[in-house]
């Protein structure tokens, strides 16, 4: 299943078992258990479940993880939201 980020980029498949796990964990999520909520409560533009797919899948399970917790913690009342996308990678110079 080809995935798109927000700028209709295709997505890099995760790398790595445990990468390939919270991306199926986040999978879950949206199939499963975000549907249940009454209305949509995201204040961010990728939503944070659609984040989190990308920082994983581009940073890996670790980082990407990271940057995901990161995102969650600035939902709140406290933060207007608004666009945040995934950060790029750096490139690596040689």
């Amino acid at each position: 299943m080809a995935d798109f980020n927000t700028d209709g980029e295709r997505l890099p498949a995760p790398r790595g078992p445990l990468s390939r796990l919270v991306v199926s964990a986040v999978r879950f999520y949206q199939n499963r258990l975000s549907g249940l909520k009454m209305v949509s409560t995201c204040r961010f533009e990728p939503t944070c479940s659609s984040f989190a797919l990308e920082a994983v899948s581009r940073h890996g399970a670790i980082r990407g993880g990271l940057m995901s917790l990161a995102r969650l913690a600035k939902c709140g009342p406290w933060h207007p939201g608004g666009y945040d996308p995934v950060p790029r990678p750096k490139s690596r110079a040689r």
